[in-house]
């Protein structure tokens, strides 16, 4: 998984960069198909704003927070997105199952052994 951490009219230090990506690492635990991870922290006037997007699956998931505090905005935003992936995962294995379809086209059951209808003499 690759974390991509951009700036905008704000410094980030080592310490918000090194906790940004401990805490995105933990999103590998409930999904294996998370190829990379984006962080936009922006500053306008004394609000910061964490924008959060990831890419899984053939999905964009993009969440954004904003508080005075870069590390809770991070957090918070984190929060929302491990929510969100852990719900995906629920839909995607506990999901209906289409047993029994063909290309979205109910099949019947075959019967149980047609070679009971002959009798042998």
């Amino acid at each position: 998984m690759q974390i991509h951490l951009t700036a905008r009219h704000c410094e980030l230090g080592p310490e918000v960069r090194i906790f940004a990506e401990q805490r995105l690492e933990k999103l590998q635990r409930y999904d294996d198909g998370i190829h990379e991870v984006r962080v936009i922290v922006s500053a306008e006037r004394k609000i910061h704003t964490a924008e959060i997007s990831l890419r899984a699956h053939q999905q964009d998931l993009i969440i954004t927070e904003s508080h005075t505090d870069v590390l809770a905005a991070l957090e918070l935003a984190a929060d929302r997105l491990e929510d969100r992936v852990r719900r995906n995962k629920d839909k995607r294995v506990h999901g209906p199952r289409r047993e029994g379809r063909i290309n979205g086209t109910p099949v019947e059951p075959a019967a149980a052994d047609e070679s009971a209808d002959f009798e042998e003499d």
